[in-house]
């Protein structure tokens, strides 16, 4: 990593960088740029493929869902100043739309339940793991907006297990590993754990949520946890674990969260059948590993200052001619390097080789190959990195060298 003293800010990397951009037309919005949605489905690809190995099924529910719902549910009573609400047009009204009142999520909970009450559950099928890539809006004030950190618009890397009383441990245990893996290999080795109960204002009577935090407190201690208390800081619905991650200059971002709730299944009448063919309400475990994914991009840039390890970098090689002699060549290396799995750019502009080097390490790309009359007669490939290390070697080589950085 590079000297993080002056530090920049992600708003600026995203211009230097030519990930992303934002503008007055579109508030609290992002304008994803080629080289910036290339690192978002890096990160994107990476969480669904842990989430799959995890056990979870990726669903995709609606964004507007009508304001009823978010009334049974109580995110209306919570939300509604942050939520972006209309009405549908009187002029619709012969289709059976009249005056409904309809609002775009901005969350995925209520969405997940529907797909759980769509049919019978048997307890044999608990627990059931769903994952979604959830586009939220919340209309956020204009003062609060903050780059990517602060969005009107957003996904979030939602996921909600049901499950019985007695699975409530064993899930959050291993939902806690699936949080300390994947974010050590972001980078991130310093985690520390707040456990966030009952707020003033909440849905619920008190002994539903003695039992909620005592479970989800057996269920931090089972998983080995550190965590300190929050007094008040937990969800309308139930108590949470939150994760912060401390970043190169030490500073704490509130990131991944687990919370256990047995209130939304009672408001939107979640049911399973258990072996003696009783009807009982599931548990509900609401996880995010990296919560809102813009946020989580923002806390990476400037983490690393813009200077991305090899996994993450949106191009990972840029393949470079010396002369114009040699472009065909630097297209046949390129191409061959995109077989092999990685995100490459051809420079085959008539500059000198030095500028090529610095346009490349301005655009923060980790490996630059180099190939001139030597390299092409012999078939091999001038490796040069970021920190000056050089190596000339067969293309066969030079893949099975990076191979293991660039993957996760």
């Amino acid at each position: 990593m590079e000297n993080v003293s002056s530090h920049i800010d992600h708003r600026q990397l995203g211009r230097q960088l030519a990930l992303f951009h934002q503008q007055e037309e579109g508030p609290g919005m992002v304008f994803w740029h080629p080289r910036g949605f290339a690192l978002w489905r890096v990160i994107e690809d990476y969480i669904r493929k842990r989430m799959r190995g995890a056990g979870f099924a990726e669903i995709r529910t609606p964004q507007i869902l009508a304001r009823a719902l978010w009334e049974k549910s109580g995110h209306w009573e919570k939300f509604a100043d942050h939520m972006f609400a209309f009405t549908q047009d009187s002029a619709k009204e012969e289709e059976g739309c009249g005056h409904r009142m309809m609002a775009l999520k901005p969350m995925s909970c209520p969405g997940h339940i529907q797909i759980f009450n769509a049919d019978i559950r048997s307890y044999r099928e608990l627990p059931l793991r769903y994952a979604e890539f959830g586009a939220c809006h919340r209309n956020e004030p204009s003062g609060a907006l903050q780059g990517l950190m602060r969005t009107r618009a957003f996904v979030q890397d939602d996921a909600h297990i049901f499950c019985t009383e007695e699975q409530i441990v064993p899930e959050v245990a291993r939902f806690c590993d699936l949080l300390r893996a994947v974010y050590a290999d972001f980078g991130f080795d310093k985690v520390r754990v707040g456990f966030s109960t009952r707020p003033l204002v909440r849905a619920g009577d008190d002994p539903t949520w003695d039992r909620a935090e005592a479970s989800l407190e057996a269920a931090a201690k089972a998983a080995g946890l550190d965590y300190r208390v929050q007094p008040g800081e937990g969800a309308f619905y139930g108590p949470k674990l939150e994760f912060i991650l401390e970043d190169a200059r030490g500073r704490a971002w509130q990131c991944g969260t687990i919370q256990l709730d047995f209130v939304l299944p009672e408001r939107l009448d979640a049911l399973y059948v258990d072996a003696s063919g009783a009807r009982l309400r599931p548990a509900m475990i609401h996880h995010a590993v990296l919560g809102s994914l813009e946020r989580f991009i923002a806390m990476l840039l400037e983490h690393y200052q813009g200077v991305l390890p090899l996994w993450l970098a949106p191009e990972q090689i840029v393949v470079a001619s010396i002369t114009p002699a040699q472009n065909d060549y630097a297209i046949e290396i390129a191409k061959a390097f995109v077989v092999a799995g990685f995100r490459v750019a051809l420079d085959t502009r008539a500059e000198r080789l030095p500028r090529k080097i610095l346009d490349a390490r301005e655009a923060a790309i980790p490996v630059l190959a180099v190939v001139g009359a030597k390299e092409a007669a012999r078939g091999s490939v001038a490796l040069r990195w970021r920190d000056g290390e050089q190596r000339t070697l067969p293309l066969a080589e030079a893949t099975a060298l990076l191979t293991p950085q660039a993957l996760k």
